[in-house]
């Protein structure tokens, strides 16, 4: 029988990993694949003592900068070498006075961790949200693990978000693209919608870029203010055109944060918003006449277009298109 060939692995490159690729080579003097590997096994261990910290914490019921009753307490650190897919390195156990406690991430007597170190890295590219790395510990663990042990290790792990997120950004950005991503949550037992806004930025050099990610349900001027004016604290200093559907307050706000800046509506959002009046019978028709509005060579031939499709459909669906007389000022910049 003729022996199988392993499947080659494929990388495949996404923005995520761009990201965590420019972190390490701002963080690490990497020059040889030699210092790759010595940058993740510097990852990897100090995520094993930080996770091994929360079981310490959990064992003894109490944090370090708290006091206790417990006649248990911690009791310094123990040196272990370890056999990692990076090679060998040494790891600080935490200690507690009783000798009572087993870690479980890496247990006692375990030399091998090579089947857990991927997983572990794993975590700084999956985004780092508490259901994933909640995930990504149970997996590890091999057993379920307690809401708050879950909240130690998320909680020890957040100082690295905060720096992703308060990062110092370019002075200019070509283009900013700002959309939702709805979900559910659970606030005091009652399940709420809650919004993420991503702010995507495109570089001088044509690259995209995650700026932030925030967390908001109530959107108005104020709000959006508040969020144009954390990138302008962070270096940001002109943006020529910020795409975005008609969020509430978001064209007040890039008045008053960014005056100079062309606001865009977003032509997704603008198309959907105007096909959800049109029944399905009369929707590709419908969808293909408003293309020759936002594919027209320049803005003349737009409003001749537009004047059209007007002409053509308002008489049988009155309100379709009058987001586009509305908003023409915020449709026009892409001409």
């Amino acid at each position: 029988m003729a022996k199988q060939k392993k499947p080659v692995h494929r990388v495949e490159m996404t923005d995520g990993k761009r990201n965590i690729i420019r972190q390490l080579l701002e963080e690490y003097d990497i020059e040889t694949a030699e210092d790759i590997q010595d940058a993740l096994k510097d990852l990897l261990g100090g995520t094993l003592k930080e996770m091994m910290e929360a079981e310490m914490d959990d064992h003894l019921g109490y944090e370090k900068s708290e006091r206790s009753d417990n006649d248990d307490y911690r009791n310094g650190y123990k040196r272990k070498q370890v056999n990692s897919r990076y090679g060998s390195m040494e790891i600080e156990v935490p200690q507690d006075r009783k000798s009572t406690f087993e870690p479980q991430v890496v247990k006692k007597r375990q030399k091998d961790i090579s089947d857990i170190d991927q997983k572990i890295i794993s975590m700084y590219a999956k985004g780092m949200t508490t259901r994933q790395i909640s995930e990504t510990i149970e997996d590890i663990y091999g057993f379920e693990t307690s809401e708050s042990f879950i909240s130690d290790v998320t909680d020890k792990i957040l100082p690295q978000i905060e720096d992703w997120q308060n990062r110092p950004l370019d002075d200019v950005y070509p283009i900013l693209y700002i959309d939702a991503i709805h979900y559910s949550v659970r606030d005091n037992g009652v399940i709420r919608k809650l919004a993420a806004y991503v702010i995507l930025g495109i570089n001088t050099e044509g690259k995209k870029e995650v700026l932030t990610i925030t967390i908001g349900d109530n959107e108005s001027a104020k709000y959006w203010l508040s969020v144009l004016n954390e990138l302008k604290n962070r270096g940001v200093k002109d943006i020529l055109i910020i795409c975005a559907d008609g969020l509430t307050g978001i064209k007040e706000a890039i008045s008053a944060a960014f005056p100079k800046t062309e606001y865009q509506r977003c032509i997704v959002h603008q198309v959907r918003n105007t096909l959800k009046y049109v029944p399905d019978k009369d929707r590709k028709a419908f969808a293909t006449d408003l293309k020759t509005i936002y594919q027209a060579a320049d803005e003349q031939k737009a409003l001749a277009a537009l004047d059209r499709v007007t002409e053509k459909w308002s008489p049988k669906y009155p309100n379709s298109m009058k987001r586009w007389k509305d908003n023409w000022d915020a449709v026009s910049p892409i001409f």
